[in-house]
């Protein structure tokens, strides 16, 4: 089979695109033929060596798939070949990746696509709406009626949050750019505060008046101080970008409001949250409330290429699909 994959880990064009032996599949597993995969910045973090994960070499770089299941495991009970499905959680804790034609996917690991959403833009929702899904509502207590703050409403993840936060009855205040305050309310955001300005924390406040009951910095800007002063009693903050940020936490204000921090990262997430992340992914796709701003549909081969282009910052809320069939888009 062809694949993008790594002998080490290195920058962008260490990836090699080639041939590699067929995976095969064990008891509990489905092998996938591969439609259509993505690239995500975790992907990057985990092709340079930036997290601590198990790789065995030659590694197979990618995340997210959307495939047809072509046989299972004999253990395997409840998929059939020929379904078409999705996965989000290949590429790291000892698996290969999704980035081939074929790929082996733990049968917990694996969902049913809903019919009719297509393959080229569901494979670049998949990543950021389960971290969406898991960033509010596993660890950040989503409800209804609440007041959320989502900083970088525009990107991926953020935009997801917008989508997840609005449909579950919650009150939206989405920090972006000045240019996309329109995106933000179409996708649900009731509010949308510039980012830009040394003011911001006076704006949100102004803009919650209540106070915040769960803040969500999908940006990675991390800014505790403005945060916490921010937070309505017994409010949450979720940190899930910011790698390599060392904010300052406000101790004091934040334990008089009964405040709580929590960081969060889909790599580390069970497989019984995925399958309930992945319940929520399909509900949205399903009502088309979640849908990707731009797609821009590459061969399998420029996989080195759209890691470029996401580290470079080039793709400016366009998501890339790197399909294994010849035909593309620009």
């Amino acid at each position: 089979m062809r694949a993008a994959y790594i002998n080490e880990f290195g920058p962008a064009h260490s990836i090699r695109f080639g041939e590699l032996p067929d995976p095969r599949p064990g008891p509990h597993d489905v092998l996938v033929d591969v439609e259509v995969t993505t690239a995500n910045h975790v992907d990057t973090f985990i092709r340079s060596g930036a997290v601590d994960e198990r790789v065995d070499f030659p590694f197979v770089v990618g995340r997210d798939l959307v495939g047809r299941v072509a046989t299972t495991g004999e253990a395997v009970r409840g998929f059939a070949p020929g379904e078409r499905v999705w996965s989000n959680s290949l590429g790291h804790g000892g698996r290969q990746g999704a980035a081939a034609e074929r790929a082996v996917v733990p049968a917990e690991r694996l969902h049913r696509l809903p019919d009719g959403v297509a393959p080229e833009k569901a494979v670049t929702l998949l990543h950021p709406a389960a971290t969406a899904y898991l960033g509010l509502v596993t660890h950040g207590g989503l409800r209804a009626g609440t007041t959320v703050v989502v900083v970088g409403a525009a990107g991926n993840v953020g935009s997801a949050m917008v989508v997840v936060a609005a449909a579950a009855g919650a009150r939206v205040v989405a920090v972006a750019h000045a240019r996309d305050a329109a995106y933000c309310r179409e996708l649900g955001a009731a509010t949308v505060v510039d980012r830009r300005g040394d003011d911001l924390g006076a704006r949100l406040s102004q803009a919650c008046p209540e106070g915040v009951d769960l803040y969500a910095d999908a940006a990675g800007v991390n800014d505790l101080r403005t945060a916490v002063g921010l937070l309505a009693w017994r409010g949450r903050i979720v940190l899930l970008a910011g790698l390599r940020t060392t904010p300052v936490l406000p101790a004091g204000p934040l334990y008089v409001r009964d405040g709580s921090v929590r960081g969060f990262a889909i790599t580390r997430a069970t497989t019984a949250e995925l399958a309930e992340a992945a319940q929520g992914v399909n509900h949205l796709l399903t009502d088309g409330r979640l849908r990707p701003r731009e797609v821009r549909v590459l061969p399998l081969s420029a996989t080195a290429e759209a890691h470029r282009m996401l580290e470079a910052g080039e793709l400016h809320g366009r998501r890339v699909a790197l399909t294994t069939r010849d035909a593309v888009t620009p």
